[in-house]
């Protein structure tokens, strides 16, 4: 491990015969870069700040839930170094593998049992999930009086709290993974809908009417699985096909540009130049040059 990632043991907080620790903190910027060995639930409760987990930097606000496998090097930190005015509040539930053990006897399904195993031997990369309906906060609170003021039956409230909220964000992880496959297979749509209607215009509120998404998340999409806008996807695929019928036909500039869905000669003029560095027929001649060459 990096000898500037902290490790913080499992001794440290896991005194009780549930091998369980939960607390509610306001973070700061005293507490380093750390890993542990054990899994750690955080939640975020109140204010704003920043999650700095392995590689990657992430703004964090109220609502947002991160699982830390075992190994995961992760602090936060309050947007502010003045944290009584701009706090960061987090409630965190942490707990081992000797606790996972002791949960097959409530949690039935491998799969979530064996998802438990991974986290706990780094099998997996760090969770996050956004608690939409605060269900996530509900059972956070619950677990913290319940392991702060024990009553009777608290080791089978507690037992069955985090069987609850392992559960919950299991559930979460799959909705979004599930979510994400169906934009992926719906955003394959939208790239074969603009290939097959090239030659017409094409406007954002086509791509709205047959996906039936709003057009910041098809802007997003296009950004996550193109690295373009869709403007810019639409011109490269228009110079593309462009560039195959100066090579493949005896069309004239004119038409073809019109194939390609451009109605202005200039704009089509701008656009091939900017993106292949020539004029069309310069491409053409030089295509026609390399294939008689070979």
């Amino acid at each position: 491990m990096n000898s500037s990632v902290q490790l913080m043991k499992s001794e440290y907080f896991l005194h009780n015969h549930l091998q369980l620790f939960v607390n509610r903190c306001s973070e700061d910027f005293v507490l380093p870069f750390h890993a542990h060995d054990f899994i750690e639930y955080s939640y975020v409760a109140e204010g704003k700040g920043f999650h700095h987990i392995g590689e990657d930097v992430l703004p964090v606000t109220k609502g947002m839930l991160f699982v830390i496998p075992v190994g995961v090097p992760h602090v936060f930190r309050p947007v502010s170094t003045n944290v009584t005015e701009h706090p960061l509040i987090l409630y965190n539930c942490l707990f081992n593998a000797e606790l996972i053990n002791t949960l097959t006897s409530v949690i039935q399904e491998k799969e979530i049992i064996q998802h438990l195993m991974d986290l706990a031997q780094n099998q997996v990369p760090y969770i996050s999930v956004v608690d939409h309906n605060d269900r996530i906060e509900e059972l956070m609170v619950k677990l913290y009086r319940e392991s702060s003021v024990p009553g009777i039956g608290s080791s089978t409230m507690l037992y069955t709290l985090v069987s609850q909220l392992v559960l919950m964000t299991y559930r979460q992880l799959c909705q979004k993974d599930h979510d994400e496959e169906n934009h992926s297979t719906g955003f394959d749509y939208i790239l074969h809908y603009i290939k097959e209607h090239v030659s017409n215009r094409i406007r954002m509120s086509d791509l709205v009417r047959i996906s039936g998404w709003s057009e910041k998340q098809i802007g997003r999409m296009f950004l996550r699985h193109t690295g373009q806008t869709f403007s810019s996807h639409l011109q490269h695929l228009r110079i593309q096909k462009s560039c195959e019928l100066l090579k493949s036909s005896q069309h004239k500039v004119s038409l073809i540009a019109e194939l390609v869905g451009y109605r202005d000669m200039d704009s089509f003029y701008g656009a091939f130049k900017k993106i292949t560095g020539e004029t069309p027929l310069a491409y053409r001649k030089k295509s026609r040059a390399q294939h008689s060459g070979q």
